[in-house]
């Protein structure tokens, strides 16, 4: 009887695709032998099978900096200095690649944890100094060798930023790697390099700057090219941002002098601004000619010689940029809004209100859901609780459009889905008591695990502000009609209870909110 023999060929990351080919070619018109090549198989069922062109190199290479010994200082510079050159040369398929390769093969190795924990279990035993020499042990068998690498880098010239690059790296091509333990590894990997990050980047490594114009032309070119919350259009705009009546701070590292790791504009003003209209020089949907042509007067205001502290009594936080996707998740803006502070109350002691005006990312977005959510079970005669529109505020709706049997909840998508509502002064009025309602629904009650759902919200929350103000059509741009229906809202800091504040936010998952706030809140309730 014949019997069908099967020859399973393993393939790790270091093997040659090749390799593999000429052993199947040379293996093809072989009777009863079959070629069975493990997949990773992915989160959805299917298989990702790695970009292994050159991983065959990228091991050789890698083994050869692992293996090598590091004899003195020079010689460990020189290692480290390779790995980085190494890898910047890499085009970003075979950066992928060299990430792969780098997280199976030079993580923690588990053998050495199971031997160091059952140490642990014997050394028991035999009195605590055993015990705390096993455990030192086991610490050590949980680091990872590439963080034993990252450690060194770290020393080397530009060895810090090329780390907060490389997690960028990772970041970025994490949601296209389907295979779950390819996942997971790089997950270890660039989590291994936030721990560092997060250390490096403590508060007392980081030193405050102030940019005005007569700062250097690339530290203020870079302040340009980062403003993400609201795009600078010219230089005239960017000269009335780090101008008078306007304080623009950053953050910089003493291993990256000459960037802005986080950038922190900031209006001196009267009163906490509504509308960022009156702080910067945006064109506005119906408005746009005049915003073009005759600037807001705090913006005329800000180009004066001068700054009258007489006028100053409050300092508005209109925006907030992290400029490094490779610092993502370490707590930066939270200490450069505290610094800021410091330092505007040593310059100007008249200033006690502290705001941001901020944007409301992703509340049309979840209120478009909401809306579909809606019509699905209006469609199945189910009802939704709490409803989205309340009789009285349909009624209203029903004065604005045609037919009136119409269905106000399409009517209210419809009108959300064509920005021309802004510049009717009647929609406007009957649209601002539903979408107000709506937003601090969005901002005060829904949550993700525990949390303020919205990402703005849940920064400043945690800082410990309070939820103060809703704005309505306090941006009016295109940018903000979509992203929030032209609303903005001041997170408010009272300096004498944020710890507090943040402390029931973090701890207890409440939110302090205003008493304006919360009446909006409990008209949805």
């Amino acid at each position: 009887m014949n019997r069908l023999l099967r020859l399973r060929v393993l393939v790790n990351m270091g093997s040659s695709v090749k390799r593999l080919h000429a052993i199947k070619a040379h293996l093809k018109y072989m009777p009863g032998i079959t070629i069975t090549v493990p997949q990773c198989r992915t989160m959805n069922g299917g298989s990702d099978l790695p970009s292994v062109q050159d991983a065959e190199s990228t091991a050789h290479f890698l083994e050869s900096v692992f293996s090598s010994p590091e004899i003195s200082v020079l010689s460990s510079e020189a290692k480290c200095q390779r790995f980085v050159k190494h890898y910047n040369d890499l085009n970003p398929e075979e950066k992928l690649t060299f990430l792969k390769v780098l997280s199976k093969q030079y993580g923690v190795h588990q053998d050495s944890v199971v031997l160091a924990a059952q140490g642990v279990t014997m050394a028991k035993e035999r009195g605590e100094a055993a015990l705390l020499k096993s455990e030192e042990r086991l610490r050590n068998s949980l680091v990872p060798r590439f963080q034993q690498l990252f450690q060194k880098i770290g020393r080397i010239e530009g060895g810090v930023k090329f780390l907060v690059n490389m997690r960028a790296d990772i970041l970025t091509k994490a949601p296209t790697i389907h295979c779950e333990k390819e996942l997971a590894r790089l997950r270890v990997l660039q989590n291994s390099i936030r721990e560092l990050l997060t250390f490096w980047f403590s508060v007392g490594f980081l030193k405050l700057q102030r940019i005005t114009w007569e700062s250097s032309c690339d530290m203020v070119q870079k302040v340009s090219d980062y403003e993400a919350v609201h795009p600078i259009r010219n230089w005239a705009d960017l000269k009335r941002r780090v101008g008078t009546y306007r304080r623009c701070f950053v953050f910089t590292h003493k291993s990256m002098p000459k960037e802005p790791v986080v950038v922190l504009h900031t209006a001196l003003t009267q009163d906490i601004s509504k509308s960022i209209h009156s702080i910067i020089s945006t064109p506005s949907l119906g408005q746009v000619k005049q915003a073009v042509d005759s600037p807001p007067a705090a913006d005329t205001e800000a180009e004066t010689l001068t700054e009258d502290q007489s006028k100053i009594s409050a300092a508005v936080f209109y925006s907030i940029t992290s400029t490094q996707k490779g610092l993502q998740s370490v707590d930066l803006g939270n200490y450069l809004i505290k610094k800021a502070v410091e330092e505007l109350q040593t310059e100007f002691p008249g200033i006690h209100k502290f705001s941001s005006l901020s944007p409301i990312p992703g509340f049309k977005d979840w209120l478009i859901t909401e809306i579909n959510k809606s019509l699905k079970a209006a469609s199945l005669s189910e009802s939704v609780e709490p409803p989205l529109l309340y009789q009285s505020e349909i009624q209203k709706l029903r004065e604005i459009v045609e037919p009136e049997n119409a269905n106000m909840v399409t009517v209210l998508k419809g009108v959300l889905q064509n920005h021309t509502w802004v510049s009717n002064e009647h929609v406007c009025q009957v649209l601002q008591g539903p979408l107000t309602r709506l937003c601090a629904r969005y901002l005060y009650t829904e949550k993700r695990r525990g949390y303020a759902l919205n990402p703005v919200a849940n920064f400043h929350l945690s800082n410990g502000a309070v939820l103060w103000r809703i704005n309505w059509l306090g941006d009016m741009s295109m940018r903000g009609i979509n992203q929030s229906c032209g609303m903005m809202v001041n997170y408010r800091y009272f300096l004498e209870s944020t710890e507090e504040n943040s402390r029931k936010y973090l701890e207890l998952r409440e939110i302090t909110a205003s008493e304006e706030v919360k009446e909006w809140a409990k008209l949805t309730l």
